[in-house]
């Protein structure tokens, strides 16, 4: 006999993005600026991008190109984002 789980994993990491996306609205309802604000909602939005791609897109078993083909499209959003950031700062 297989003994399910109490809760499901597609539902665990929805309600981990659920919190990160908490999380991130805090911190800009609140005002918090600065660079390690900015890099850790960056980093925050590029684990919620990989997670829904892994698990909501179906590719958490697939060949690493793929994998990596969005994650690099991903990593090159979020740093030109960051870098529009910097660049504003100046």
């Amino acid at each position: 006999m297989t003994k399910t789980p109490l809760i499901r994993p597609c539902t665990l990491v929805w309600l981990i993005l659920l919190a990160l996306t908490g999380l991130t609205w805090f911190i800009g309802e609140s005002g918090i600026t600065g660079m390690a604000i900015v890099g850790f909602v960056l980093a925050t939005t590029l684990f919620k991008s990989q997670m829904v791609v892994d698990y909501f897109m179906g590719l958490k078993h697939v060949r690493a190109a793929w994998r990596g083909l969005l994650f690099g499209y991903l990593l090159l959003v979020c740093g030109m984002i960051g870098v529009a950031y910097y660049i504003s700062l100046t």
